[in-house]
């Protein structure tokens, strides 16, 4: 896990703009951007960050199943192009591919059901997880901030 810079790296810099969300101010650089600023020294500081986690579903033993399943058939295709490899003509290649998917979803299956009974209800939901900030802040180098705020009047938001 990297700290957050400080010290020398956000010395010489100033503030050109605070956003609300991290995808205006990657507008704001990539206009900078599009219009020749240097922008090789420009930072995204993300303040007040805050860990959140979105649940997406419930996890059943059915759903544990498909996951497996899918996973294990992705795994058994490649399985069965490694070793289709060293087959000696195309058609002799394919079954051991279609072998592969279909033993590696089983297998997957197998396994996710396993492995999601194994939890006891533990942690029986699907989420994603983010890092979001309250505001992002644009800082460019000192030197060239009057360039960048001059670039910035002309922006449409």
């Amino acid at each position: 896990m990297s700290v957050a810079p400080s010290g020398p790296i956000m010395t010489k810099r100033e503030l050109i703009g605070s956003y609300s969300s991290y995808e205006e101010a990657q507008k704001v650089v990539d206009h900078l951007s599009d219009h020749g600023f240097p922008v090789s020294g420009t930072l995204i500081v993300g303040s007040g960050l805050h860990s959140m986690e979105r649940v997406l579903a419930r996890m059943t033993h059915l759903r544990a199943a498909g996951w497996g399943a899918a996973g294990g058939a992705w795994f058994g295709v490649l399985i069965g192009l490694f070793l289709a490899i060293f087959s000696t003509t195309a058609a002799a290649g394919l079954p051991l591919v279609l072998w592969g998917l279909l033993w590696g979803a089983v297998a997957g299956a197998i396994f996710g059901v396993i492995s999601h009974a194994m939890l006891r209800g533990q942690r029986d939901f699907i989420s994603e997880s983010a890092l979001v900030a309250d505001r992002y802040d644009v800082l460019v180098d000192s030197e060239h901030a009057a360039q960048a705020h001059e670039l910035l009047r002309g922006m449409s938001r």
